[in-house]
């Protein structure tokens, strides 16, 4: 399984906007994608304009059908008004073990 995390930042008085936009994204995700297998977003407490993504997917090749998407470029125009321009980070791992 490969994990992608994206961390960004997004710009001052755009959250709820954004919280939209990355609402859907996730949604569409996970329900669009046969490969998605979660989606969660999740909120720095002590940033509430800092944000992180934890994506799981199959394979390299669930990843690559994410990013074609239909849905993925509308999230990328969203990005692009929301987001704190260089603040994206992503990182794609593979997932050696899970405890749930």
């Amino acid at each position: 399984m490969i994990a992608l995390t994206v961390s960004l930042r997004v710009r001052p008085g755009c959250r709820d906007d954004f919280l939209a936009a990355i609402k859907a994204q996730a949604e569409r995700s996970f329900t669009d994608e046969p490969g998605c297998l979660s989606f969660d977003v999740v909120c720095d407490l002590s940033d509430d304009h800092h944000f992180v993504f934890h994506e799981l997917y199959e394979d390299e090749a669930a990843v690559e059908a994410h990013r074609a998407a239909p849905h993925f470029a509308v999230w990328r125009e969203a990005a692009a008004t929301y987001v704190v321009p260089g603040s994206q980070v992503n990182t794609l791992s593979r997932r050696l073990f899970h405890h749930s």
